[in-house]
């Protein structure tokens, strides 16, 4: 076969090549959604808990991050304690999903 892939390519084998690579994204993704990490700011006054695919599970904040005279603070450690956790959760997943083989096209 000829034309704008060249001699010899196999679209059979191409096809089941994606089939491959898609259970296999499939799989990590299903991994993932089962998978915890866990984010925390100010030495652990605030930790969050999110999913592998970056869902929000649970925050807990100890009582002494709590000052009703600067509610700012705590939201910023809430804040940080968040990009904490989507930081590992990005790490999670770069390391997790599998990567896509160069096809040569």
């Amino acid at each position: 076969m000829t034309g704008m892939f060249g001699e010899g390519f196999d679209m059979n084998a191409l096809l089941a090549q994606a089939q491959a690579m898609q259970s296999q994204f499939q799989r990590a993704q299903d991994e993932l959604a089962s998978r915890e990490v866990s984010g925390s700011a100010g030495g652990d006054l605030v930790r969050v808990t999110m999913s592998g695919t970056g869902e929000l599970l649970s925050v807990d904040i100890k009582p002494e991050a709590w000052d009703p005279d600067d509610t700012a603070t705590l939201g910023d450690l809430v804040v940080a304690a968040v990009r904490d956790a989507a930081r590992k959760v990005q790490i999670l997943t770069e390391t997790s999903l599998p990567q896509l083989p160069n096809l040569g096209l």
